[in-house]
C-alpha cells in the first residue's frame, strides 16, 4: 500500500505540474505582442489653409476598425496653396515647417515606409476652373516638395467634392464604430431605431457637402449616389458637394449680389456689427467663378463696407443665395438639387464645428435648441464692433469681423438649404474631435488609399485572447479535481477509514 500511496501521489503531482504547464504555455503563447507601430500622413490643403496629419496604428492590426489614431496635427503657416497662384513656387516650400515637424514625430527608421499624401480641396478646385495652367504649377511644386522630404510619397491631387464628402463620412463612422459592430450593439440599435450610420457635414471655406445613408434608395439623380462595401456590408450613400457655398465664397458671392444695389460704393452690411468698417477691391470679389457671373462695370473700384449688425435682415440677404424656385425632383435641397429625406443623426465638422464653437453652441451633453441656437447668433450679431473686438482680443479681426456672418449662413443652410427643422435639429451634432483625431476627411482618405477597411469581415479566432486563457485555466482546474478525486477513492486517508468495521 505504501508503494501504490507514492505512485498515486507522484501522479497527481505529475499532473498538477502539468497543468500549470499547461497554463504557463497558453498565456504566453496569447500574450499580445510588442507593438509594432505604423504611420501614415495626410496633408489637407483647403481653400484658406494647409493641416498635415500624422495618424498611426498597430501593424498587426490594420484591418482592424477603431485602431487608427491622430498623433500629430500641424497648421501651415500662410494661405492655402490655391493663395499662392501668383507665386506658384512658394506652394511647395511653404509646407516643410510641418514636414519637419512630421519628422520629429515618426521615427527616424521608419521614414521610408511611411506614405505621405496631399488631397487639395475647392479652394484649388476653383483655382483650375479659373487657370487651369496655375493650379498644375502649384501641385507641381508641392509635389516637388513632397518627395524631397524622407518620406514615401504617394501623390498631391486635387480630389473632387463627392470624394470629399464621402471620406468625411468614411471618417465620422470610422471612429464611432459605426461600420463593425457586435451583436449586443446591433441589437441595441433595432431596439431603439437608430440609423447605423451617421451622416456627414462638412463646411469648408469654398464648399459644403451634405452625405447620409437615406432609409429608403429612390432611383433619382444617379449621380448622386456611391456604393461601399465595408467590412461585409453595402452602402449606398446620398453625397453632394456645393461648390462656392463653403462660409468665405458665399460672403463673396452675397457681397457681389449686394453690390448690384449700390450706386456710390457705400454698402450698409447686416451682416457685419455695428462701428465695423471694410474696403473690398471690386476687381477681387470678381476674380473666381463664384462671382464672374455678377461682374459688370462699375463707376468705383472700391466697396466700402460699413457694418449694421442687425440678424433679421441679414438672414433675409443669405437667403437670396439659395434659389428653391426649380426641382426637377420628388425632394431637393437648392440650386434644383436632388436631396432625399434626411436620415438620422449627422456629425457636423470643419467650419460648422468652429463657428459654433465660438459662439458657445456646441453642447456635447445635449445638442441646443434651434430657436436658442437663432436667439444667440441675434444677440452676438447685435453687439457693437468695438465691445467685440475688446471681448475677443486675441482673434485676428478678419475673422471675428466675419462670425456674425457665418453664424446666420451656417443656420440659413441647414435650415433653409437642408430643411433641418425643430424636430430633428437635435440629431445634428457638432464635432471638433472625435476621440484623439479630428473630425474630417483626411482619416476617411488615407483609410480608403491603404485599403485599411476591407470589404469583408477579417478573419478572426473563434475565441478572445481573454475568452481562451479562461477556458484553458477552467479545463486544468477540471483536470486537477479529477486527479485528486481519483486518488482519494483509491487511497483513503485514515481519517476517513475511522468508523469502518
Amino acid at each position: 500500500m505504501s508503494w501504490t500511496r507514492k505512485i498515486l501521489l507522484f501522479l497527481g503531482l505529475l499532473s498538477t505540474l502539468a497543468a500549470i504547464a499547461l497554463i504557463a504555455v497558453a498565456v504566453t503563447q496569447n500574450k499580445p505582442l510588442p507593438k509594432n507601430i505604423k504611420y501614415g500622413i495626410v496633408l489637407d490643403a483647403g481653400s484658406s489653409h494647409t493641416n498635415l496629419y500624422v495618424y498611426d496604428w498597430p501593424a498587426e492590426k490594420e484591418n482592424d476598425t477603431g485602431v487608427v489614431q491622430q498623433v500629430e496635427v500641424c497648421k501651415v503657416e500662410g494661405p492655402g496653396i490655391s493663395g499662392y497662384s501668383h507665386a506658384t513656387e512658394k506652394a511647395g516650400p511653404s509646407l516643410m515647417q510641418c514636414l519637419r515637424r512630421a519628422e520629429e514625430v515618426i521615427p527616424p527608421n521608419q521614414h521610408p515606409e511611411t506614405p505621405v499624401y496631399l488631397g487639395a480641396t475647392a479652394g484649388m478646385r476653383l483655382l483650375s476652373l479659373e487657370d487651369k495652367s496655375a493650379a498644375d504649377k502649384v501641385l507641381s511644386s508641392v509635389e516637388k516638395t513632397l518627395r524631397s522630404a524622407p518620406f514615401n510619397f504617394q501623390g498631391a491631387r486635387i480630389i473632387s467634392g463627392q470624394e470629399e464628402g464621402a471620406y468625411g463620412w468614411i471618417t465620422i463612422n470610422y471612429l464611432l464604430g459605426s461600420f463593425k459592430q457586435s451583436g449586443w450593439t446591433k441589437f441595441l440599435h433595432i431596439l431603439k431605431s437608430v440609423s447605423e450610420t451617421s451622416g456627414a457635414l462638412d463646411l469648408g471655406g469654398a464648399s459644403t457637402q451634405i452625405t447620409f445613408v437615406p432609409d429608403e434608395i429612390p432611383y433619382e439623380s444617379p449621380e448622386s449616389w456611391l456604393h461601399f462595401r465595408l467590412y461585409g456590408k453595402d452602402y449606398k450613400v446620398y453625397t453632394h458637394s456645393f461648390l462656392c457655398y463653403g462660409k468665405d465664397q458665399a460672403l463673396r458671392q452675397k457681397l457681389a449680389r449686394d453690390l448690384q444695389t449700390t450706386e456710390n460704393g457705400r454698402l450698409l452690411d447686416p451682416c457685419f456689427h455695428q462701428g465695423y468698417q471694410r474696403t473690398v477691391n471690386i476687381s477681387d470679389l470678381f476674380r473666381n467663378p463664384c462671382t464672374s457671373a455678377e461682374k459688370k462695370q462699375l463707376p468705383f473700384s472700391q466697396l466700402y463696407i460699413q457694418g449694421e449688425g442687425d440678424y433679421q435682415k441679414c438672414r433675409r440677404n443669405i437667403q437670396y443665395l439659395f434659389n428653391k424656385t426649380n426641382c426637377p425632383y420628388s425632394s431637393c435641397s437648392f440650386n434644383g438639387i436632388y436631396l432625399p429625406p434626411l436620415q438620422g443623426d449627422f456629425g457636423a465638422f470643419s467650419a460648422f464645428y468652429f463657428v459654433m464653437n465660438f459662439l458657445n453652441l456646441t453642447n456635447e451633453k445635449s445638442p441646443v435648441a434651434l430657436d436658442k441656437v437663432a436667439s444667440a447668433i441675434q444677440s452676438f450679431c447685435a453687439r457693437p464692433w468695438q465691445e467685440v473686438k475688446l471681448a475677443y482680443h486675441q482673434i485676428k479681426e478678419k475673422y471675428l469681423s466675419e462670425y456674425c456672418f457665418s453664424g446666420t449662413y451656417i443656420l440659413s443652410l441647414l435650415q433653409n438649404g437642408y430643411e433641418f427643422t425643430e424636430e430633428n435639429w437635435q440629431r445634428i451634432h457638432f464635432l471638433g474631435k472625435i476621440g484623439s483625431s479630428d473630425a474630417g476627411w483626411t482619416l476617411g482618405y488615407m483609410l480608403n488609399l491603404t485599403n485599411m477597411i476591407p470589404a469583408e469581415e477579417p478573419a478572426a479566432p473563434p475565441l478572445s485572447h481573454g475568452s481562451y486563457v479562461g477556458l484553458m485555466v477552467l479545463c486544468s482546474l477540471v483536470l486537477v479535481s479529477v486527479l485528486l478525486l481519483a486518488w482519494l477513492l483509491f487511497h483513503k486517508p485514515k481519517c476517513l477509514q475511522k468508523g469502518i468495521v
